[in-house]
């Protein structure tokens, strides 16, 4: 009876420790404009949202519009962190670049201290496509998990 019942409790806190899982995302934002006019952050929601309130079903019976407002989704608590532009006047600055490592290795190693494991890194680029376009981000979402 006892091992039935330390078998039991063993598969309960297990169920929980699995379903007590959190992820969060911080997204760096980098600015790629030439001239350095662009802005660059690292930004960390500090409010959660529940997807679930704004998601609608489609069917082929009830193919109803989402109507969602985006001012409900918007969160309004966030931590800015500024980072430097990979540009200035002068062209590309590695400077920045080396200075934007420090500061988002320190929120990383911070996020670490804090309990969090880093389980995905992904990025992509919206970059100049010539003369007209002076446009353009780096962007890199990171991805954690705690228990």
């Amino acid at each position: 009876m006892k091992k039935i019942a330390v078998l039991a409790f063993v598969l309960i806190a297990t169920t929980l420790s699995v379903n007590a899982q959190e992820i969060k995302i911080i997204t760096s934002v980098e600015s790629i404009v030439p001239s350095g006019l662009g802005r660059s952050r690292i930004i960390d929601a500090q409010e959660e949202k529940d997807f679930e309130e704004y998601t609608s079903e489609q069917t082929e019976e009830d193919n109803t519009r989402n109507k969602s407002k985006r001012g409900t989704i918007r969160v309004k608590n966030f931590e800015e962190t500024k980072l430097l532009n990979f540009y200035n006047i002068a062209g590309i600055r590695f400077q920045n670049i080396a200075a934007n490592d420090a500061v988002i290795s320190s929120k990383l190693t911070n996020m670490l201290q804090e309990g969090w494991e880093l389980i995905f890194v992904t990025s992509g680029v919206e970059a100049d496509a010539g003369d007209n376009d002076a446009q353009g981000i780096f962007i890199t979402r990171y991805v954690f998990r705690r228990d």
